[in-house]
């Protein structure tokens, strides 16, 4: 299964994005880096960051019903440093707060391919995507597509091209 991207046009086989988002190198203690965070409702816009070397991820949304919900953030670089990932999601799989707005930026490297779910695999199920009408994806951000965005979401995953230094 391929996944396309919302940038390039090209195409990343679902086996690279998952080794780069879950297997980044261990070369060095900063190669990989995840943090708990709390997604808090009551509608007010709240961001979260990590940041890995010249990286940054940034997660901003307002989101109501419920009560805090516990998310983690991980953030990698590849080996040969020419990936950055951004991963944001609910342990548990599914949210069951409503989002009214999203938006995950990356600064430092620019998006080569990014998704994002209404419910994350958990217990033998699977992702479930947005449908490609409810988000959009420039070359440093997805967010929500306002008036098509459902509310939904548990799961965002960002590969992104980091600068190459030419010799």
């Amino acid at each position: 299964m391929a996944a396309p991207s919302g940038v390039a046009g090209r195409w990343l086989p679902a086996a690279v994005v998952a080794v780069v988002l879950l297997c980044p190198a261990a070369r060095a203690e900063e190669a990989a880096s995840t943090a708990d965070f709390d997604v808090r409702p009551g509608g007010m816009v709240h961001s979260f960051s990590r940041s890995l070397g010249d990286y940054t991820c940034t997660f901003t949304y307002s989101a109501q019903g419920g009560t805090n919900e516990q998310w983690q953030m991980s953030v990698g670089v590849s080996e040969d440093n020419l990936l950055f990932s951004c991963s944001v999601w609910r342990p548990q799989g599914k949210s069951y707060l409503f989002f009214t707005q999203f938006k995950a930026e990356v600064k430092g490297a620019k998006i080569e391919h990014a998704m994002a779910y209404s419910q994350a695999a958990v217990g033998g199920q699977s992702d479930v995507p947005l449908k490609q009408e409810e988000f959009e994806i420039t070359e440093t951000t997805v967010s929500h597509k306002e008036g098509k965005f459902r509310f939904a979401l548990s799961k965002l995953m960002i590969v992104a091209k980091t600068p190459r230094d030419e010799l």
